[in-house]
């Protein structure tokens, strides 16, 4: 017996115990338990990615239905860590009414079909996402004012077969200057050209080819590219700008990716329209791609010795004796040279640091 039963009495609630004056600490970071089980969003709504800015998407939902309308949304707190770029097909949960003032939330990113990358140079394998789901790729080159760079193209090339998407070339203001020298470079290459020049574009031919494709617009800046987008959807308003006469360079007037769908009678498509861009750095290519984007030099490749890096000092190249044989035409021994280009710089960076 206790001192208290002693002093009390027995008591014939002894075996009872109150906990109701036991104090707790409460739990400082909310009183419900954490847990990783995360919601199914079974009943989320599926939309298309056509702009980002900032921290916010623009996303089109019920496409080609009755009630498509465009809204705006933030990434839920799990996706973080991933990027979220024009093109992706994502889930959606929230106010989805798309009024003024309303906030969607991402909670799901589906399967990308293709993803179009870039790095910043050649030697940094860090890739920057530049568009998702694309199945097509205009590049869009002037002819003139600033002069066209096939090295810039080529990169292009490369970047598309690397991703799984179709390429296209279109050169426009064919009327300050012949294209015929400069697509010469293209010969053996099975790609569609389209030539443009500044009072007359083949909008119907580029049309047609867009229809029933998402297609990714890429180009140096003053090339026009934004006025082709802005002839292909009036309702586009992308910025144009001008060539510096002094540098020769084009100023960049388009400042992020934007989709935009174009259709008519006989069908629609996707245009995603991006950043001009100076450079196109290929450290995240996957080397045994290249050859990809000199389709006639990679058949030649096939009679090459084992191992054949197919650089100037390569011994029995077959690529190098075709191209001095005249074999890939007169436009031969100059894409083999930017084929070596891009070789070597991947051979540099395999090479361990001492």
């Amino acid at each position: 017996m206790s001192w208290w039963d002693e002093v009390s009495g027995p008591d014939e609630d002894d075996d009872y115990i109150d906990e109701s004056s036991i104090r707790t600490r409460p739990n400082r970071k909310g009183t419900r338990p954490r847990t990783k089980v995360r919601p199914s969003h079974s009943d989320a709504q599926t939309g298309r990615i056509v702009a980002v800015d900032r921290g916010r998407y623009q996303v089109m939902v019920d496409e080609n239905g009755a009630d498509e309308r465009t809204i705006t949304a933030s990434r839920a707190s799990e996706l973080r860590k991933q990027g979220i770029v024009a093109g992706d097909r994502v889930d959606l949960v929230g106010d989805l009414s798309g009024d003024d003032g309303t906030l969607a939330r991402i909670v799901r990113i589906q399967e990308r079909s293709t993803l179009l990358r870039r790095s910043a140079d050649d030697t940094d394998e860090v890739e920057r996402i530049i568009v998702a789901n694309a199945d097509q790729m205009l590049i869009v080159v002037a002819a003139a004012n600033p002069e066209p760079r096939a090295r810039l193209v080529d990169r292009y090339l490369i970047a598309a077969y690397d991703a799984g998407v179709t390429p296209m070339l279109v050169v426009t203001k064919t009327d300050l200057a012949d294209p015929e020298e400069f697509l010469a470079n293209f010969v053996g290459l099975d790609i569609p050209v389209f030539t443009s020049r500044t009072d007359s574009m083949p909008l119907e031919e580029i049309h047609a080819a867009l229809r029933g494709h998402s297609t990714v617009f890429v180009g140096h800046s003053g090339v026009g590219k934004s006025t082709l987008v802005n002839a292909l959807v009036p309702s586009a308003q992308r910025a144009t700008g001008h060539v510096n006469a002094v540098t020769g360079r084009g100023r960049h007037t388009s400042s992020s990716t934007v989709s935009y769908r174009i259709s008519d009678s006989e069908g629609a498509g996707w245009v995603i329209d991006t950043p001009g861009v100076r450079s196109f750095g290929l450290g995240h290519i996957n080397t045994d791609n290249i050859l990809k984007a000199f389709g006639d030099f990679a058949q030649v490749a096939d009679t090459c010795p084992r191992g054949c890096t197919h650089l100037e000092d390569a011994p029995d190249c077959a690529i190098a004796a075709a191209a001095a044989s005249g074999e890939l035409g007169e436009a031969g021994p100059a894409r083999l040279d930017s084929l070596q280009r891009l070789l070597k710089t991947f051979a540099k960076r395999a090479e361990p640091e001492s």
